[in-house]
């Protein structure tokens, strides 16, 4: 792949892949807290802090390797790519993915369930669907509608991150402060942030589908040295205004809900639950497009169109089935119970064999002279 890719953009090569990995992480639970809480707090302000620059860190590693890897042998979606990496043994990924993506829609169902109920009163089942059918309704259109999405929802939930933050210094500043001054206990930050940084990181796998634009080896190591802090930003600010109501705050099933009633800004209530919704939707929007890419290289290898039809098919069967595991399990469970072995598993069957496979074929295959003239 010597030459530039047509029309790709700045933004498609450097910024959208970073964009689409943060779509897919923050919906699983930091948009809520949640998942801030369950790995990170246990080790104290300092400690969890620690424990994220390590989450992140590793992102950025392992998103490098991999797009580089995906981009050299032109693998843009999760079966070749594992492929070309694993051989016959792509079939393991492939079962362990699946597993996941039931659990992470699952847990995107019971957030969005867990928000209608807060806000509402709805019984959570109301607000799952409500989600399910908007995924629906933009996977449906496949891969340009999904790429709109990642580009005007990052920037309003960046801006919306960055309102939170300093809203939450000028109303309980204070208390965060004493919250990073108070003796805690920081072990196991190193626990936290691998096994956070394990099972997340899956999402580079899952956005393969946008590494399209890259036109070089440097614009895939470029995209993935970004795309750790693009990705860790937004949770990052979450931790610190989480901060000034530790440690009582880690028992909370919604830790941003707790923050917005201490705000006392009800315009700023509602626009920050909407965006955890916007949030909901791009995460199991790239979930759900993951799976549809998939199917559609099957058809292609065929000879045949896989359309907006079936796709909303698909991934109408896949939503339903896991709205429902959504209502029955509660979002806590779903977090805690799940993702722990996940990412145990993808930590075995993906990070290790990119890390030593992928980043040894890279080494043995320099890039081309005239592919990185040309970046």
């Amino acid at each position: 792949m010597s030459e530039r890719v047509a029309g790709a953009s700045w933004f498609q090569r450097f910024l959208l892949p970073g964009f689409a990995l943060k779509a897919f992480i923050i919906g699983g639970g930091y948009a809520t807290g949640r998942e801030l809480a369950e790995y990170f707090m246990g080790s104290g302000p300092r400690g969890g802090l620690a424990g994220m620059v390590l989450a992140m860190a590793m992102w950025s590693l392992i998103a490098a390797v991999t797009f580089a890897f995906a981009q050299m042998t032109h693998a843009y979606d999760y079966r070749a790519f594992f492929l070309r990496l694993l051989g016959p043994g792509w079939r393991l990924f492939e079962f362990a993915y699946l597993v996941f993506i039931v659990l992470v829609l699952a847990v995107f169902g019971a957030t969005a369930g867990a928000i209608g109920q807060a806000m509402f009163g709805w019984p959570s089942l109301v607000g799952a669907v409500l989600l399910a059918v908007a995924i629906l309704f933009v996977t449906s259109f496949g891969e340009a509608t999904v790429e709109r999405l990642f580009k005007f929802a990052s920037i309003t939930l960046y801006g919306v991150y960055a309102a939170f933050l300093l809203l939450s210094l000028s109303s309980f500043g204070d208390r965060i402060l004493a919250g990073f001054e108070t003796p805690a206990p920081s072990d196991g930050w190193i626990t936290g942030g691998i096994t956070y940084a394990s099972y997340n990181i899956v999402g580079a796998v899952v956005i393969l589908p946008v590494l399209r634009h890259l036109t070089s080896r440097r614009d895939a190591l470029i995209a993935g040295a970004l795309a750790g802090p693009l990705a860790m930003l937004p949770a990052i600010l979450f931790f610190i205004c989480m901060v000034g109501f530790y440690p009582g705050i880690g028992e909370e099933t919604l830790p941003s809900d707790f923050l917005l009633g201490r705000l006392n800004a009800p315009v700023f209530h509602w626009a920050f639950q909407g965006m955890i919704f916007i949030a909901l939707l791009e995460s199991g929007v790239g979930a759900v497009h993951s799976i549809n890419e998939r199917v559609a290289g099957l058809f292609e290898a065929r000879g045949r169109r896989f359309g907006a039809g079936p796709r909303a098919l698909l991934g109408g069967a896949l939503l339903v089935g896991c709205m429902f595991v959504a209502d029955r399990v509660g979002l806590v469970a779903l977090i805690a119970g799940g993702y722990r072995l996940l990412a145990l598993l993808f930590l075995i069957i993906f990070v290790l064999p990119v890390l030593t496979l992928g980043a040894a074929r890279l080494l043995r295959a320099p890039a081309h002279p005239s592919e990185e003239a040309t970046a």
